[in-house]
């Protein structure tokens, strides 16, 4: 891994150039039709990373907005909204581990120049998600307040909540199917097509969010359950439209009606492959429910605190994984075209490109926490300590920065088996007691539960390195 080259590379003349840059991001966003196993790969890089950040960016949005309009409404209304997030992260498991075996299969399929295979492997991954998304609705809707209850929720956010939280259950198969979708186009390298996609639903969410909140206009106020109905409606006009381009095809992608029934191999292969993603990511995101119980101990105020800091760190995360996803979308293409030195430089520059971006984000979150939780919230309770989590957490960036595109190469090599152990220790054996002993046997209480955090993430990222190091990825066959 030359640093010093790939930074030189970063600034060099002709990046730097305006009109030189502007075509380029011009054309990523417009959608690159580049070969991404051949040419520079530093080119490669920024065509995937250019759309791929601002539609994780886009993601990251849901999550804020919703936040800054509830915030209006009082910590129990956030509260509501953290602790039925918490609970969806079981969603979001199921729909990010089978979105990485996704796009590892499509990337390896199109790496190969197989776009029949790549089509096959699609439809099958849409028939998973629509299978999960029935299930996980029914049962959110008809347990939503045993659920929140289970989360260690008051009765009066129970009472509030309910509704918000059955139809953000309900409404599961609009967030699986966005994900999916999505991966699909990622992995067909049409991360400019994604990107659209998140566009339009968080135009509609945006729009709707103050309205059914508020009751502006002919509109009449909902509260919480108006910001359910919003992300919900965003969402699932996002999945129409990535239906509408899959069946007319995107240059790199197209499903046809031949190809929309079960291939009961491809389906089973894409399920051995997304089992150990789905639990992988299952295994990480179940680890801030624990989190969140632990710090629901302390008080609505502190939920309260520690939800608004982290969405404001998925804001700024989510975009990071935009250059992850590129890593992934490059390991498994150069695999499929059998360049696995190539797929290799490529995380290498993925993750240095992440650090610089996540350590600078970093920095400013560290000096202007206080203003930032601000514009959420101006409780005096929630203040100051949603301050002091957003900091704990920034202090971790760099490590972040590493760990998530180390993760990102595994599954997109299709190895979802390593980062899925990883995160068993690392989260649920080292995270999980770590921030208890120190909340409560260490008396730090919340305070302690954000700790846990950066020092968790950094045995992560050491780890993820070493074992990519050893290079038993590139065998990898799927």
């Amino acid at each position: 891994m030359d640093s010093e080259g790939d930074l030189r590379q970063l600034t060099s003349p002709a990046l730097q150039a305006p009109q030189g840059l502007l075509a380029s991001v011009r054309e990523a966003i417009r959608g690159s039709q580049q070969d991404f196993t051949t040419g520079s790969l530093n080119r490669a890089i920024f065509m995937l990373a250019v759309p791929m950040v601002l539609e994780m960016a886009m993601e990251s949005l849901f999550a804020v907005v919703d936040v800054f309009w509830v915030a209006r409404l009082g910590s129990n209304a956030v509260a509501t909204v953290g602790l039925t997030e918490s609970m969806l992260t079981l969603v979001f498991s199921v729909a990010v581990g089978l979105g990485a075996s996704t796009t590892a299969m499509v990337a390896r399929r199109t790496g190969e120049k197989d776009r029949e295979g790549a089509a096959v492997a699609a439809v099958q991954s849409i028939l998973i998600g629509a299978g999960v998304a029935v299930f996980v609705g029914l049962a959110g809707m008809r347990w939503a307040p045993e659920l929140l209850h289970l989360m260690g929720a008051s009765s009066v956010v129970v009472n509030l909540g309910s509704t918000y939280t059955r139809i953000v259950f309900g409404g599961s198969a609009s967030v699986l199917l966005l994900f999916l979708n999505n991966a699909i186009f990622r992995g067909a390298g049409d991360a400019a097509v994604a990107m659209r996609v998140l566009w339009l639903s968080n135009l509609i969410n945006l729009l709707l969010d103050p309205l059914l909140i508020f009751g502006l206009g002919p509109f009449r106020g909902l509260g919480v359950t108006g910001a359910a109905l919003a992300t919900t409606t965003g969402r699932s006009a996002g999945v129409l439209y990535q239906f509408f381009l899959l069946a007319r095809g995107t240059g790199r992608i197209r499903i046809r009606a031949a190809h929309l029934r079960v291939n009961l191999d491809v389906l089973l292969r894409l399920l051995r492959v997304s089992a150990g993603g789905i639990l992988q990511f299952l295994v990480a995101h179940t680890s801030w429910i624990g989190l969140m119980r632990i710090v629901g101990m302390f008080g609505s105020a502190a939920i309260a605190s520690y939800t608004i800091a982290i969405r404001i760190i998925i804001f700024i995360i989510l975009p990071s994984w935009g250059l992850s996803n590129a890593a992934a979308t490059l390991v498994g293409q150069n695999l499929g075209a059998r360049q696995p030195e190539r797929a290799e430089r490529s995380v290498w520059k993925a993750g240095l490109y992440n650090m610089v971006f996540l350590g600078g984000v970093g920095l400013f979150f560290i000096f202007f926490a206080e203003p930032v939780v601000r514009l959420f919230s101006d409780d005096p309770a929630i203040v100051p300590l949603g301050a002091t989590c957003l900091r704990m957490l920034n202090y971790g960036n760099v490590c972040y920065a590493y760990g998530m595109v180390m993760v990102q190469a595994f599954n997109g090599a299709g190895d979802t088996v390593t980062p899925t152990v990883l995160n068993m220790f690392c989260y649920w054996l080292w995270e999980i007691p770590l921030a208890y002993w120190l909340a409560v046997p260490g008396g730090m209480r919340a305070q302690g539960v954000f700790l846990s955090i950066p020092i968790a993430e950094a045995t992560v990222a050491v780890a993820a390195i070493l074992l990519f190091r050893r290079g038993e990825w590139k065998k990898k066959k799927i």
